[in-house]
């Protein structure tokens, strides 16, 4: 069931659900709370779910508005203060690891642990379909897909990238469910505004590489598909190398949805691993320690090109 809140003048839909420590999921972009509704009921066994439709998507208001990543971790901020909430796991997926990242950097305070899924921000690397998209005449783009005829003629190219078992044809499904939630004018906008907010022609435009290290004594887990056509597997090794203390687990033959492809084995690795750590103790004191010694020289972190990577972050940044 979809609950409602309005927050600064804008309604916002999110879905609730069960007791125990909180636990907010956050999608990605042009998809919805929806997307975690299979397996909502098994983690609320265990946890208050919380998973809201970010502003632009879902059953939220599509405002002409801010939809930077540091704007997005403000309204899940608000949001989780209106419910009462007062610190939370979060568990991203792509665009929505990129915020859940983004809330831990703003709002340590606040966040217990890390779960980020496919997220987005470690490298440039995105799928060419997001960086054309990201160009201007996207609208037209978008707004040809629901011409009649076309629908059917995608669907087909689809069915055969899937056929032909291309990474690609393993995320094509839930890509497609991406453009059918775009049925008008005010969502297509919304959609292209958050696009560019973290895409351009060159690709990701944001990262988190630079600040990684801040996440020192925060328990954190990566979690990819290994066919992942959208944010290739190769930044989830990048991501691990940048973040102490990180773990990794890899969905063999999954793509850009693992919590969709082996849901059974998503639920129970969330539910294993908030269980068997602490909630991250934040400090004012380590907070300060961390930011004046910086973030290491990570050329001997194994899977971490450093000096290129780096140096990319530094022109990049999720402020």
């Amino acid at each position: 069931m979809t609950h409602h809140r309005v927050v600064h003048g804008y309604r916002r839909a999110f879905r609730m659900a069960g007791e125990g420590p909180a636990l907010v999921l956050v999608h990605g972009i042009g998809d919805s709370s929806a997307t975690w509704a299979e397996l909502i009921p098994d983690l609320a066994r265990t946890h208050t779910v919380i998973a809201p439709d970010l502003l632009g998507h879902g059953e939220s208001d599509k405002p002409r508005a801010d939809y930077s990543v540091a704007a997005y971790a403000n309204g899940v901020r608000d949001l989780l203060t209106t419910l009462g909430v007062e610190s939370a796991t979060l568990v991203g997926h792509s665009l929505g690891g990129g915020v859940a990242m983004q809330f831990a950097y703003q709002f340590p305070e606040r966040t217990e642990r890390l779960v980020l899924v496919s997220a987005g921000g470690v490298g440039r690397e995105v799928n060419p379909v997001l960086r054309l998209v990201s160009l201007p005449g996207a609208h037209l783009l978008l707004s040809a897909l629901r011409l009649p005829g076309m629908r059917l003629q995608v669907g087909l190219a689809a069915r055969l990238l899937r056929l032909l078992d291309t990474d690609l044809g393993q995320d094509a499904p839930e890509l497609l469910t991406l453009v059918d939630a775009l049925p008008d004018e005010t969502s297509r906008n919304a959609f292209i505004r958050t696009l560019r907010a973290v895409v351009d022609w060159r690709g990701q435009v944001v990262t988190m590489l630079d600040r990684c290290y801040l996440t020192e004594g925060m328990p954190t887990m990566l979690l990819w598909g290994d066919r992942d056509s959208v944010v290739p597997v190769r930044h989830a090794h990048r991501a691990l190398a940048a973040m102490p203390g990180a773990r990794l687990e890899i969905f063999e033959g999954a793509g850009h949805f693992p919590f969709h492809t082996a849901p059974a084995r998503f639920v129970a690795l969330v539910e294993e691993f908030t269980a068997a750590t602490a909630p991250a103790h934040w400090s004012r004191e380590h907070w300060r320690a961390l930011l004046r010694d910086g973030r290491p020289d990570s050329g001997t972190a194994p899977g971490l090109a450093a000096p290129h990577d780096l140096r990319e972050a530094s022109e990049r940044s999720a402020t």
